[in-house]
């Protein structure tokens, strides 16, 4: 959801980024919102600290939230510092928050929707940005409530979470993003 975040931004966006700026921000988020975390499970498996990508219990959860929090941290100081594009600045401080939210959560033995969570918080930074630069997006908003709906029935379907830990992870996905809408909007 980060790396969707950002390529929605630069496809809605009317400032100028030069290309060489905008290639350089993609390429870095991809190798650490996408690749390292699929390295890391690896590392997570073979050392056998989790036992499945489902991270079922919420014990299984901590060490890779942990390390999501400081890989979202290298983003947000090396990627995206605030000077630069407040915007997706603000929206990985939201994911920060969400993030260290879920692994509070999770040491107290409750386990929030992790998806739930992540389109959420994409949900809003999507709708924010509409509100921010007088853009339609509503066939975006229209597909992301499917999918948000989606979402819930399939983790609802397959006993992966109970409707209680789906709400606390919408909330954990959308407040965070909604409390930083005063700093950028």
């Amino acid at each position: 959801m980060p790396l969707l975040g950002v390529l929605f931004y630069f496809s809605k966006t009317p400032r100028f980024i030069p290309d060489p700026v905008l290639k350089a921000k993609l390429f870095s988020i991809t190798i650490l919102t996408v690749i390292l975390p699929i390295l890391l499970y690896y590392l997570l498996k073979t050392l056998r600290k989790v036992d499945s990508v489902y991270l079922e219990t919420t014990d299984e959860r901590k060490l890779p939230l942990l390390l999501n929090c400081f890989i979202v941290i290298l983003v947000i100081i090396r990627v995206l510092p605030q000077n630069e594009i407040p915007e997706l600045y603000f929206f990985f401080i939201g994911i920060l928050i969400s993030t260290i939210t879920c692994f509070a959560l999770a040491i107290v033995k409750f386990k929030a929707s992790i998806h739930m969570i992540a389109a959420t918080g994409f949900f809003m930074f999507a709708v924010a940005l509409a509100v921010h630069y007088k853009i339609n997006i509503n066939g975006t908003i229209a597909l992301m409530s499917i999918i948000l709906g989606a979402i819930a029935t399939s983790r609802l379907h397959l006993k992966a979470h109970t409707p209680i830990e789906l709400i606390i992870g919408f909330f954990v996905g959308l407040l965070p993003q909604l409390i930083l809408l005063n700093y950028w909007i």
